[in-house]
């Protein structure tokens, strides 16, 4: 517009001020629903109403602000837009704040410029409350036109608030949450003492709560702090103790447990730190008279000397009384330490021979147990998805099976599952599986070496398609010698039994547990062949 020209004559800007004072009055009707809520006609005029500090808008416009849109104090966008006759437009609280400052004129040209020339710019103001924002509110990517950003920003739930108890800035979406698990200042209830402290304190105060848990020092025994002195004063069997004699002079410390060994131990010690006590005490209650108390004469001496003797002999009668009843009390105790040590250590020697009976019991338990299989045994490998994991991670993982019977009497037998590391070489992720003999109770009835056929199989628990390999022994391997140690180092079986891809792909492993059975038919006749025969799978290796 020509009126925004600072270089026409004052002609041409009465007549600028003209046309556009016309053209606002034309407007003023349709004006109102171009503002933003907080600006509605009232607060168009040029009255000092609008806070002085009131500048203009500081947000991200879309596109950017045009610089005739853009207040020449602030930099920001124009708010309550007002027009100098001439015809620079300011915002309302920058021009009137600039004139009274710094004088009665234009920042701009410097042009004389009193308070009562300023007229509102309503055109304006409607151009700039239709331009498009964007929301300021991090992480919001809303746009809308400025007028509508109050309103939004109401609801926005992008929009912060600083928390009413450790003011800290909050989305207002999230501050429920924020005030009952994030907030430091939030109150929180102790739940061994029911009291109440601000989260921030909440390592202060399970150090002093008198209800929590704590473990002693000593003795690692659980209790509640407000036990522990007590505890550690009377009880606690770890805790460091003074020797009862260390009034006497005794000053050594120990454990509470080991207070009576030291009591039988240093009994002798004891006593001569008691006489020296006891010696010391009837030297200071029977001073040596001084130098002067020899001058006198003997008669007055041993006048003044009586009554101090005879102070003395019931003092040093009561001290002779307590030693010989603490005499009597120690060697009592003597007595009952040594009568609890003999009946403790006839104790331990019955708990140890019961121990060893227990476990005869136990192995011969295990003995009957293996004898009653008859050559078909189940294995059952539980928690096999750690073995998994442990294989996966690079580790080698071997597990024995209990031992088994192919009769009474028989051979007596173990399997060894071997989970081969990714890094193995031919045999990768590959499961093998070996039978080894072992020491039995009827090795001296049978006849060596075990001859017979092999079936070893991994059950699918789903479908029933289990895998199965059978081989049949040769007599000629160490693997089937009779064993001289309880296993034999040498089995026989298959190195790539199953691969674990193969495993994990069909019904082998249910509930965690994998099922692997092994049945051995032993061929007693020595005229059959010895040399094995393989009817299906890879030939079973050594």
């Amino acid at each position: 517009m020509a009126c925004n020209d600072s270089e026409k004559s004052s002609l041409d800007d009465v007549c600028c001020n003209d046309q556009y004072s016309s053209c606002a009055a034309a407007m003023e009707k349709d004006s109102y629903s171009y503002l933003s809520p907080t600006e509605n006609p009232s607060t168009i005029s040029v009255s000092a109403s609008i806070p002085p500090d009131q500048q203009g808008y500081d947000v991200e416009f879309d596109p950017p602000l045009e610089s005739k849109y853009e207040c020449p104090i602030c930099l920001m966008g124009l708010r309550s837009a007002v027009q100098t006759p001439c015809g620079h437009r300011f915002c309302n609280s920058c021009i009137r704040k600039s004139i009274r400052d710094t004088g009665q004129k234009c920042p701009v040209d410097n042009e004389v410029l009193l308070e009562e020339q300023l007229f509102p710019d309503n055109f304006a103001k409607r151009e700039i409350l239709s331009l498009t924002v964007r929301c300021p509110n991090v992480g919001c990517c809303d746009k809308m036109e400025l007028r509508q950003l109050e309103k939004h920003l109401s609801h926005c739930e992008f929009a912060t608030v600083p928390c009413p108890q450790c003011l800290e800035s909050v989305r207002k979406s999230h501050l429920d949450e924020h005030k009952s698990q994030q907030c430091l200042q939030r109150l929180m209830t102790c739940p061994d003492c029911a009291g109440s402290f601000m989260y921030a304190d909440k390592q202060i105060h399970e150090k002093i709560c008198p209800f929590a848990n704590t473990v002693c020092k000593y003795c690692g025994m659980e209790l509640i702090r407000d036990q522990l002195a007590l505890h550690c004063d009377t009880d606690c069997l770890k805790a460091p103790v003074a020797c009862t004699f260390s009034t006497f002079g005794c000053r050594e410390k120990m454990p509470r447990n080991e207070l009576a060994q030291h009591m039988q131990e240093f009994t002798q010690m004891h006593m001569r730190y008691m006489a020296e006590f006891l010696r010391s005490q009837t030297h200071s209650s029977c001073p040596v008279p001084s130098n002067a108390a020899h001058s006198l004469s003997d008669e007055r001496g041993a006048t003044a000397r009586a009554p101090e003797s005879c102070q003395c002999k019931p003092e040093l009668m009561n001290l002779r009384e307590t030693v010989l009843e603490l005499e009597g009390r120690l060697v009592r105790q003597d007595q009952q330490i040594r009568e609890l040590c003999i009946h403790n250590e006839t104790q331990k020697n019955q708990v140890t021979e019961l121990r060893r009976k227990l476990s005869t019991l136990e192995d011969a338990t295990r003995e009957l147990e293996a004898q009653q299989y008859q050559g078909v045994y189940v294995w059952r490998l539980e928690n096999f998805s750690l073995h998994l994991r442990n294989q996966e991670a690079g580790q080698s993982i071997v597990l024995h099976s209990p031992p088994f019977y192919t009769g009474r009497p028989g051979y007596k037998l173990c399997l060894r599952l071997h989970l081969q590391t990714p890094n193995a070489p031919r045999c990768s992720n590959y499961i093998s599986l070996f039978v080894h003999t072992m020491q039995g109770e009827f090795d001296s009835q049978l006849s060596w070496p075990l001859q017979g056929k092999i079936q070893l199989a991994v059950l699918d628990q789903v479908e029933g398609q289990h895998h199965v390999e059978v081989m049949e022994t040769k007599p000629d391997l160490q693997a089937f010698q009779r064993p001289t140690v309880q296993r034999n180092p040498k089995g026989f079986g298959y190195v790539t039994f199953l691969h674990l891809q193969v495993l994990q792909q069909r019904g082998f492993v249910k509930d965690d547990v994998l099922l692997v059975r092994c049945e051995v038919t032993p061929r007693f006749d020595a005229s059959l062949r010895r040399e094995g025969v393989q009817p299906r799978g890879s030939e079973p290796s050594l």
